[in-house]
């Protein structure tokens, strides 16, 4: 096949498609690398059971540890716990090509070997050891992926500051039981004991009773633990800062300002904790993050069609680079078959996104009844809403509505990342469309309870926030659109606050210009709705209650029938993914990156720690699930 090539003399060029390029890489690739780690694993993990359990080094497997690499002297039971571990966290790296990690195992295999000969003069051992490091110098190119460049210098400082203390309380321990030590050793002579034990050796000190043990034990499980943190974070997957840089910014910004109507997503590619890459002639763009080794897109390439294959290289040989996990979160139709074609990747339908046409949007209707009554009887209550442009809102208001929703947030993390911006009201986004809904004390009914509960008499004060009471946040869709990227209400007033601005919203679009608005991603809406059709089989109705009963912890029904309230067209989206066996960690990443799932310090440890400020951002991706009312 042939497609044009990005560049300005636009020639036309064979190009192989990505199932025939991966073909034409070769299965070794995946093989040798797959090979090592396994047998790393398989090492390690004898040489921690060989550590731990006693009887396990006089078993008959000890008998085949003793000629495997890095296993070790059964006199050394912490050593052996330390090497194993070593093993076990060199293998997660060879697996993923890690170039330190090769480097790791090379250097760590001839010193297996001279330990295994001075200590168990295993000639077989040492020949296993130096035939499998020349297996590794040989296959040296499989090996190339970057490291993180971050964890380096967090690796030698946890060396540094834990090795440190480490021997400090080496010495306490050391010195804690002065009646049991038999002679008076020296400053330097506990000090010798102490860096031995810390390897997992017998040191010059000798002591009466069990106390040797005691001390030796202690003394490797210090060892242990300053190695075990220094190598997790030398190995450990990348996840490198944001680098969305100013001149990325401009530059995607004029490419959306081109091709920004062909995808509703388009703009959230702005969000400045994302990374770019972009195709050679820099006609197109894919923004992506990495969590947790996966390199994370979102929606499809931004620019030019045309110019989207070199932009997907560029993505493909980064992630091959780093050794990353590529995948794509919540890409249209046209995007995934694009990706498909050009990578060799597969794609699975993971819900439908809700747009709204302006022009056929009505109240009137028995379908919009339920909508229609919720809005009158709020608008009797006193509430009236406000449909501007961002670049039309005063600082000090602007500054307002960034608190209320910064308060009205509900979560302890923000929640967004495939549909979410990230921010509200900055000076880039004049064109954005805010909707805010107010009530004064003075504007609510006589004998109408206010915010909170209580009577609104004419002479209350107004909240910490005037009298605004909820926010909606639009990016534009191209000229002619607006896609929603946050809701915010205060959970004191009235219910339906959603509802009532969105049909604000849509009713003065057409004064902002706007023939079509993208509201909610709603997950696996065609499983809810093939489900609850007359005749659906069992396999159907099962799926959909699996659906409803995790919509008590995710809401997935509820935000298919929120949607739904407003009759919109159904577009499916995508996630574009490696392999089956990609998913479950591609699901946990996209749940780290829209903010359902927190690694962090348990809440008594990181209580002294102030968290960092973050502007809002809720579409809560891919569903804005604190920010949407459930359903009666």
């Amino acid at each position: 096949m042939s497609v044009r090539v990005d560049d300005e003399k636009s020639e036309t060029v064979p190009r192989e498609p990505g199932w025939l390029r991966r073909l034409m890489r070769g299965p070794r690739a995946v093989i040798v690398p797959s090979l090592v780690g396994t047998a790393c694993t398989v090492i390690g993990l004898l040489d921690v059971a060989a550590g731990v359990f006693p009887r396990f080094r006089h078993s008959r497997m000890h008998a085949v540890a003793e000629v495997l690499p890095g296993a070790v002297s059964p006199l050394a039971a912490a050593a052996s716990i330390v090497v194993g571990l070593i093993l076990l966290l060199l293998a997660h790296g060879l697996k993923r090509h890690k170039r330190r990690a090769w480097g790791a195992a090379v250097a760590l295999l001839p010193l297996g070997a001279a330990a295994q000969l001075l200590y168990r003069h295993s000639v077989g051992g040492v020949l296993l050891s130096l035939l499998l490091m020349a297996f590794l110098v040989r296959h040296r190119r499989e090996f190339a992926a970057l490291p993180d460049p971050r964890s380096r210098w967090k690796a030698l400082g946890n060396f540094v500051v834990l090795g440190g203390v480490s021997v400090a309380l080496g010495l306490v321990i050391v010195n804690t039981h002065p009646g049991r030590i038999i002679g008076h050793p020296s400053l330097l002579s506990r000090l010798e004991h102490v860096l031995w034990g810390l390897f997992g050796f017998e040191g010059p000190i000798g002591y009466r009773g069990t106390v040797g043990d005691t001390v030796g034990y202690s003394l490797g499980a210090l060892g242990l633990l300053t190695v075990a943190t220094t190598a997790y974070l030398a190995f450990r997957p990348e996840h490198p800062a944001a680098r969305l840089t100013a001149d990325d910014e401009d530059r995607l910004r004029g490419l959306l300002a081109k091709h920004g109507a062909r995808d509703s997503l388009g703009h959230f590619a702005l969000r400045r904790d994302k990374g770019a890459v972009f195709s050679p002639s820099g006609k197109a763009a894919v923004c992506y993050r990495v969590v947790s080794g996966v390199m994370l897109a979102s929606g499809d390439p931004i620019g030019d069609v045309e110019a989207w294959p070199g932009a997907i290289e560029r993505f493909m040989e980064e992630a091959r680079a780093h050794s990353w996990t590529p995948a794509v979160m919540g890409c249209s139709e046209t995007g995934g078959e694009v990706w498909t074609r050009e990578t060799g990747l597969d794609a699975l339908e993971v819900g439908d996104e809700a747009i709204v046409d302006v022009a056929d949007f009505t109240m009137s209707g028995r379908a919009m009844r339920n909508v229609r009554q919720m809005v009158k009887r709020i608008e009797r209550n006193g509430y009236t809403t406000q449909v501007r442009r961002a670049d039309e809102i005063g600082p000090e208001e602007m500054a307002r509505i960034r608190r209320a929703s910064d308060a009205w947030r509900g979560t302890d993390t923000e929640r967004g990342f495939s549909m979410a911006l990230g921010r509200i009201g900055d000076a880039a986004d004049g064109d954005a469309v805010i909707a805010t809904a107010h009530r004064s004390d003075a504007d609510a009914p006589a004998g109408t309870a206010a915010p909170g509960g209580a009577q609104s008499p004419a002479s209350a004060v107004a909240g910490p926030y005037g009298d605004l009471h909820a926010v909606l946040h639009f990016v534009p869709w191209g000229a002619d659109g607006m896609s929603l990227e946050l809701m915010r209400r205060d959970r004191a007033a009235d219910p339906g606050m959603n509802e009532l601005l969105i049909v604000a919203s849509l009713q003065a679009a057409p004064r902002l210009g706007v023939q079509r608005v993208s509201l909610n991603f709603a997950m696996f809406r065609s499983a809810l709705a093939r489900g609850e059709r007359l005749g659906a089989g069992p396999v159907l109705r099962g799926w959909r209650g699996l659906l409803v009963f995790l919509s008590r912890w995710f809401q997935i029904e509820s935000l298919y029938k929120f949607n739904a309230k407003f009759q919109p067209r159904w577009e499916p989206r995508f996630v574009v993914f490696r392999n089956t066996r990609d998913l479950p960690r591609i699901g946990f990443a996209a749940m780290q990156a829209e903010g359902f799932l927190t690694l962090a310090l348990p809440r008594l440890l990181g209580r002294g720690r102030t968290p960092k400020a973050r502007r809002p951002c809720a579409h809560a991706g891919p569903v804005r699930v604190a920010e949407v009312e459930r359903i009666a």
